[in-house]
């Protein structure tokens, strides 16, 4: 056995593991999506039926949009490893705009009369870096895209 060949299985090794872990999480993302989402139902329904009936109660509002939020990373997160699955790599667009959903969750259930105004400036600083990143890499995805269609038409 060379060890070429000895290189070769163990890198084969390696991608049959990274196989199974990466289908598991799917499959655990999965369920733990449909879990969160009925519980933004569920928390939906309770806040609608607190007194007064009918109305929702600001503090009820934040929870559910901080779920509804809470779901919508999960569902960007299982985008991002069916990529992986499907592709053998991540796309950095998609954990941009992952990142920037959580930081919008976390902006939105933030009780800012609590907080310093040095933290709410680093926040806005974090917002701002991610959104330029995610500028950034979406304009070259989208040059990439267009020259590959532009190469594709000619050839």
């Amino acid at each position: 056995m060379t060890v070429n060949d000895s290189t070769s299985r163990m890198l084969g090794f390696i991608k049959s593991f990274e196989r199974v872990v990466v289908t598991a999480l799917i499959c655990l993302m999965t369920v733990v999506i449909l879990l969160a989402t009925v519980d933004v139902g569920r928390l939906v329904v309770l806040e609608v039926m607190r007194e007064p009936v009918g109305l929702l109660q600001i503090d009820g509002l934040l929870d559910i949009f901080g779920m509804f939020l809470l779901v919508l990373v999960g569902i960007e997160l299982l985008y991002t490893l069916r990529a992986y699955w499907v592709e053998d790599e991540v796309h950095v667009e998609v954990v941009f705009a992952m990142a920037l959903i959580a930081v919008a969750r976390k902006v939105i259930i933030l009780d800012v009369k609590q907080l310093d105004s040095l933290v709410l400036v680093g926040i806005a600083a974090l917002v701002l870096a991610l959104s330029a990143g995610y500028y950034l890499v979406a304009r070259h995805v989208h040059a990439v895209c267009s020259e590959k269609r532009a190469g594709s038409r000619q050839g």
